[in-house]
């Protein structure tokens, strides 16, 4: 998606070395043009995913871009020798995207969640965002779409003249989504999990002191343990196994020698 780019092996899953500017600068390019891309979102889930499913890794390595969320994979790819990479994450790339949009005439189009979580989003991001072009929601129901229900939602957003679609159905189902839609939809794609319903308010953010310290996984597992049990205690588990202490090892080796 853009020129010189530079990826890092983060468990065997390409992320991009890549800072804020970069990001949002590439959206807006792609924006402009109408280009059919889509860019990975990715956080420990996503990654210890993409070690687990050769089919998602390959959504992953095909991506336009795959931005680190999360601070661990941040972190790790700092201690793999990036070491200005920031965390990328969805909340705030679609808080900031959104920010300069409504200053160059850019709309933008959601996909995903609840019809009461978009109607709150789009409130939210108007109260803030006053002449922020809103081309259009959709909210898809939790079954598998019809080929006629799919053709006719690829028809509004493309009629919509969104530059940008940004896209809430979770890992992994909005990445295969994406990469299912690349060359249909005229629009670059985002896939940003939860980002929705926190900014929409029905789902509460961590505090910022824990996001800044790498905790926001521990926040989400205390507020909805059932649901998340599995997501964070295993995967973080096997991320620090499979990524983390090789690394760890490896830098003290070469410190003992």
């Amino acid at each position: 998606m853009y020129p010189d780019r530079l990826r890092c092996l983060v468990n065997n899953a390409p992320i991009d070395v890549i800072d804020w500017d970069q990001v949002l600068r590439q959206l807006l390019n792609g924006s402009v043009n109408y280009e059919s891309r889509y860019v990975c979102i990715c956080n420990v889930h996503s990654v210890v995913t993409a070690s687990q499913d050769k089919r998602f890794l390959t959504v992953i390595d095909n991506a336009d871009m795959a931005t680190p969320d999360g601070a661990p994979v941040a972190w790790l790819m700092r201690k793999l020798g990036h070491t200005h990479q920031q965390r990328i994450n969805s909340p705030d790339l679609m808080w900031k995207y959104c920010e300069q949009a409504q200053y160059l005439d850019e709309s933008v189009f959601f996909y995903g969640g609840s019809e009461n979580t978009l109607a709150l989003l789009q409130d939210k991001l108007l109260a803030a965002f006053p002449t922020l072009k809103i081309a259009g929601t959709l909210s898809p129901p939790f079954r598998t779409l019809t080929a006629e229900e799919e053709q006719a939602n690829i028809d509004t957003i493309n009629a919509s003249g969104a530059g940008t679609v940004w896209v809430s159905l979770g890992c992994p189902k909005q990445e295969f989504w994406m990469a299912e839609h690349r060359g249909k939809i005229n629009a670059v794609m985002i896939g940003v999990g939860a980002a929705f319903d926190y900014h929409a308010g029905t789902l509460k953010r961590a505090p910022l002191w824990m996001q800044n310290y790498g905790l926001e996984w521990f926040y989400r597992l205390a507020t909805e343990p059932r649901r998340l049990w599995k997501r964070y205690l295993v995967t973080n588990t096997l991320f620090i196994f499979k990524a983390v202490l090789p690394v760890l090892l490896s830098q003290f080796k070469k410190r003992s020698k």
